[in-house]
């Protein structure tokens, strides 16, 4: 098993597991892994501990990304506490259950090579421009997070590992030929039909519902005659856009603006350097000595890419000779960006600069003047600027004084209307599930259905819907929320009871006109009765585009060998299907190409269950506790 494991950690398993990790890395989270939280334990796992602080983490990250891909459906789902009380005990299980995975690592003997590492942080798409690996971004990065290359490398190594075992599990899943090619049998078969469709019509004729199936239905699913609470709100709206016809700018105060803003058309002086790095590691003055002994033998001549080749600790410049590519003011460490921007030409080497990172020599490759963009070319954009500062100024004007207007003539928006020179608008009535802009925002909308507005009668408060538009409202209309009376919705029950008890009789005349087919008997007559024809269908694949879904689906759950070859399936229309198999068509030749796919695809299948199998086996015979307030 272990050489199977070393084996997968080696193949596209491998890639794969890493490419997910890549995927999967959040700085916060990183942040979490690497330092203790103090005493306050979520869990123990054979004697290690998961933070409380790390669980909280590892929560805010996957509920960031569930509400950055799903939006606001998402946030109304943690608002219900036991859905957020069995969403965090999931993240805790899947942290105990990769502190299981991760023990397990250790405990074989996994590692995970230097190179490994390197090739992982330049494959990560967060220290990437336009596709390929930014150092300058790398370092920024790190820095802003408060890691050393040291440290992040060290979680890389922990985490690198605790996934090779994962691969390593999945590279030794596999399916069979025999399974590959039932499978393949059974998602590219077709199957031949006829069928009819019973209209319910017809039944209905006959059907009579009395009263006390209107009432008995009525109390058995009143909850399903409650109206929602409506409201139909005037509102006066204002934003920055509206302001902008109404201010103007001159060509001077153009030319002021460039003219006492250089700094944003000025493009600052870049400069391309290379770097060797000597990190302080546990010997201070030993990494010093390094330094000092490398820059001296660079000033003897030695070739400043190949000695950074050779022995800087910044792994991932080290292999291009310690080029960071260009770099602009305040980009790097003060001490660093003092020294690089100190160098007076080309092929200057710095002497031996001390940082928060290490020990650096810096060599000066190439520079880039200073650049600035002509008034031509941005002229239109300063009016643009100009016009949008103006209107905004105003904008702010404008709302204090709505606000005022509205808190102290609090029985019409008439006033704040004339502040605006807005007109007043409406929405209409609507429910909270169904807003209309501008009320479908959340303080908007929490204000149109709060007591205060519906019961008082009064203007709102000014609310802002975004930094740039601001709405002022009240409750012209309000609907609260009750139950309907019988005798509103006793038409609409009667009409639901009537086609549900026509379908169940379509339902009776189809099974027995099955019956009869299945005892050899005439249907001639049943099918005259209410002119049916049986109407044929062939190469019906599962997706069933041919015929309704679940008649597809019936059709493909019949079982001729078991003598299973007619079924009455109930339609979503209201109305009946028979559906009747005349034949089963073997699916073509597997040619190699979709047989290596799905091969592939069940592996991974396979490899999945197996890990999960492994994991759950982990936690069968491991020692874990869970703090008893979560």
């Amino acid at each position: 098993m272990l050489e199977r494991i070393r084996e997968g950690s080696q193949g596209p398993w491998a890639m794969i597991i890493i490419g997910l990790v890549v995927l999967s890395f959040v700085f916060a989270g990183v942040g979490s892994y690497l330092t203790s939280s103090g005493s306050t334990v979520a869990a123990t796992v054979n004697g290690q501990e998961i933070s409380l602080d790390t669980l909280e983490r590892a929560y805010q990250n996957q509920r960031q990304r569930m509400e950055a891909q799903y939006g606001e459906s998402v946030s109304a789902m943690f608002a219900d506490e036991g859905y957020l009380r069995e969403f965090r005990q999931g993240v805790l299980e899947r942290l105990i259950g990769d502190t299981l995975v991760e023990q397990k690592a250790r405990e074989v003997g996994l590692r995970i090579s230097d190179a490994q590492i390197r090739d992982t942080i330049r494959q990560m798409p967060e220290f990437q421009t336009a596709g390929t690996f930014d150092n300058n971004r790398y370092i920024s990065i790190l820095r802003q997070n408060g890691f050393q290359a040291s440290d992040f490398r060290d979680y890389l190594r922990v985490e690198l590992t605790r996934k090779q075992l994962a691969s390593g599990l999945g590279a030794s899943a596999f399916a069979l030929p025999s399974e590959v090619q039932r499978v393949y049998d059974l998602q590219a078969q077709t199957r031949d039909a006829r069928y009819l469709t019973v209209n319910a019509a017809p039944f209905a004729e006959s059907i009579d519902v009395s009263d006390s199936e209107i009432q008995n239905y009525y109390e058995a699913n009143i909850t399903a005659f409650d109206t929602q609470e409506k409201v139909n709100i005037a509102y006066v709206n204002l934003s920055v856009d509206d302001l902008k016809d109404d201010v103007t700018v001159s060509d001077g105060e153009i030319d002021e603006y460039y003219q006492n803003n250089q700094d944003r058309y000025r493009k600052e002086e870049q400069r391309r350097v290379s770097h060797i790095l000597i990190e302080f590691g546990d010997d201070e003055a030993a990494a010093k000595a390094e330094a000092e002994a490398l820059l001296a033998k660079i000033k003897d001549g030695a070739d400043f890419a190949q000695v950074a080749k050779e022995n800087s600790q910044d792994t991932l410049s080290a292999e291009n000779g310690g080029d960071l590519d260009f770099i602009s003011p305040d980009m790097m460490d003060s001490a660093f960006d003092e020294a690089a921007f100190g160098l007076a030409n080309k092929g200057d080497v710095s002497g031996v600069v001390e940082t928060e990172f290490g020990y650096h020599i810096i060599k000066l490759t190439d520079v880039k003047p200073e650049q600035v963009t002509p008034f031509e070319e941005v002229s239109t954009e300063i009016r643009e600027t100009l016009l949008a500062d103006k209107a905004t100024e105003k904008f702010f004007d404008l709302q204090s004084r709505m606000a005022e207007v509205a808190f102290e003539v609090p029985d019409t928006l008439e006033d704040v209307a004339g502040v605006a020179n807005k007109e007043i608008k409406e929405t209409g009535l609507f429910n909270q599930a169904s807003a209309p802009a501008p009320m479908d925002n959340p303080a908007a909308l929490s204000a149109a259905f709060s007591p205060e507005l519906i019961e008082d009668g009064v203007n709102s408060e000014l609310i802002e819907l975004d930094e740039n538009n601001v709405v002022v409202m009240r409750v012209k209309e309000h609907e609260p929320q009750r139950t309907r009376s019988l005798e509103e919705v006793k038409s609409r029950i009667e009409s639901s009871l009537r086609a549900e008890k026509a379908q169940q009789a379509a339902m009776a005349w189809a099974e027995s006109l099955v019956a009869k087919t299945e005892a050899g008997e005439s249907i001639e007559d049943m099918l005259a009765q209410y002119d049916l024809d049986w109407k044929s269908v062939e190469g019906v694949n599962r997706a069933g585009g041919e015929l309704p879904a679940n008649l597809a689906e019936t059709l493909f759950r019949l079982a001729p060998t078991e003598g299973e070859k007619t079924d009455v399936v109930s339609l979503t229309s209201g109305d009946v299907g028979v559906i009747e198999l005349t034949a089963v068509n073997t699916a073509e030749k597997l040619d190699d190409s979709v047989k290596a796919d799905l091969k592939q695809r069940l592996a991974s299948n396979f490899g999945q269950s197996t890990y999960e199998s492994f994991v759950s086996a982990l936690r069968e015979e491991a020692d874990v506790s869970i703090a008893s307030n979560l």
